[in-house]
């Protein structure tokens, strides 16, 4: 069956500002990796047995109805200023909409330069490319909003980094690609017009019904410190929190130097770049304002009375303080059990989360095994544990079912690092067992796999996996 994408493309009908208009470069032998049949079908997709999904998803055959483009767009990354950015590897297909009546990005991740690569070549190696499908994967069955990877392909090409390596394309799915950096680049540039069709575009998008640009900050706030709580809940470090990589859908967006922490320390920091911490674990919650603080001076352009708007504005940002405790005292009382944590349970949170720090404890481990008998099993000192569990038996004794409420928020399996890089290594060998063998264990993560018990394993001393790359 010929494969059928209804592709319904907005963004390409904005103005020549928004994007550049080019085809992907061809590959020279490109072969599928991996094709996600099942969320093919969520996006009204057909044709999953069309043989040319590999030529299709390499960029070598463009279907019908496609319109490809690379975005643009700024960003502070680490902090700094950069003034032009955008898609330097990446075209977006075009868009669909699903089977819930939501308009979805298709975008091919390593398809060549385009006008904004800066001296890179537009290419992906296959390493990111399956960390990404992996992760992205893994993070929807996790319940974190995210994008989705829907196939993989070898191109038969090599790429040049420190050393060849084979190259590869991942096609990702997206709510969209509207980034705080494509709102700087406009504001930056003073280019109101386009600004505010940028505005009215994302509103239309994402938040029908909202009328000025204070409504949208405060619901992107929102949902970005609901994300970032999420992710913190999960042992989940994003690596490169840059407003490139922080979108206005409240998508988890850009696995790069992305990792699930094994130990837990509240300072992790696992991306090569990070060199300084910006991005470490904890700082996410404070990183996240900084974010939409960017995003708020970007919005100022648009309102009638910009120095009201900047209290207002200013408001909005610093109370994200207290949303983000709110998120993350729910997200972690429901670890314990805790249904309708009181501002009591958070001491409760936080000796338990000491108690994992001072005991070198493995983050996803000790909250699983609170549902079972040998939880300080997991803790250097488990007498420690006695002491703290006293406490916490008490706590959860008035609630309905914790033993439930804990299963759904505490996986069994996460994407560990070292897993990830032994199945990279395979897949660069020409092995690809263990790519799909993580994809099949964790898109269940809650659920006991007695026979793939191994994946659950924290790293042993060899094999620990002290930074990740961002692959570009």
């Amino acid at each position: 069956m010929t494969l059928h994408i209804p592709f319904d493309n907005s963004f390409a009908r904005l103005p020549a500002s928004f994007h550049s208009k080019l085809k992907p470069q061809p590959v020279s032998a490109p072969k599928l990796i991996a094709w996600n049949a099942a969320l093919a079908e969520t996006l009204n997709i057909t044709g999953s047995d069309d043989p040319r999904l590999a030529p299709i998803f390499a960029g070598n055959v463009i279907p019908d109805g496609a319109d490809p483009l690379a975005q643009i767009y700024a960003g502070h990354q680490f902090g700094g200023f950069s003034p032009q950015l955008g898609d330097g590897r990446a075209l977006l297909l075009g868009e669909v909409i699903d089977h819930a009546g939501i308009r979805r990005d298709i975008q091919l991740k390593g398809s060549g330069p385009t006008p904004y690569s800066r001296r890179g070549d537009g290419r992906a190696w296959l390493g990111p490319v399956l960390r990404e499908y992996v992760v992205s994967e893994a993070m929807h069955a996790l319940g974190v909003p995210t994008t989705r990877a829907l196939a993989a392909v070898r191109t038969g090409e090599t790429v040049l980094r420190e050393r060849p390596l084979p190259g590869a394309i991942l096609t990702r799915v997206a709510a969209s690609h509207i980034r705080v950096g494509h709102f700087e680049l406009f504001s930056s540039r003073g280019m109101i017009a386009e600004l505010q069709q940028l505005f009215d575009y994302t509103v239309d998008r994402h938040y029908l019904g909202t009328t000025d640009p204070t409504e949208l900050l405060q619901q992107v706030c929102d949902r970005q410190a609901a994300l970032v709580a999420q992710w913190m809940s999960l042992g989940f470090i994003h690596g490169v929190m840059n407003t490139d990589n922080c979108t206005l859908s409240g998508e988890t967006i850009d696995y790069g130097p992305c990792a699930f922490m094994d130990v837990y320390d509240p300072h992790q920091v696992f991306s090569s770049i990070d060199r300084n911490g910006r991005y470490a674990y904890a700082a996410q919650a404070e990183i996240i304002v900084w974010n939409m603080a960017q995003l708020a001076t970007a919005l100022i352009p648009l309102m009638p009375d910009q120095d009201a708007a900047v209290e207002s504005f200013t408001r909005i940002v610093h109370g994200m303080a207290d949303t983000m405790q709110r998120e993350w005292l729910t997200r972690f009382a429901a670890k314990l059990g805790i249904n309708a944590p009181t501002p009591e349970d958070g001491r409760l949170i936080g000796s338990f989360l000491r108690l994992m720090h001072d005991n070198q404890a493995d983050f996803t481990n000790a909250f699983r095994a609170l549902l079972t008998d040998n939880a300080r099993d997991q803790f250097a000192d488990p007498s420690a544990f006695d002491a703290w569990e006293t406490g916490w038996r008490k706590r959860i004794d008035t609630e309905a079912d914790p033993e439930a409420l804990m299963r759904r928020s505490n996986p069994a399996f996460i994407p560990r690092n070292h897993r990830i890089e032994q199945m990279i290594s395979a897949a660069v060998n020409g092995d690809e067992r263990a790519f799909h063998h993580l994809n099949t264990v964790l898109s269940h993560p809650f659920d006991d796999q007695p026979e793939a018990e191994e994946l659950s394993r924290p790293p042993l001393p060899a094999e620990i996996v002290p930074a990740t790359f961002c692959g570009t």
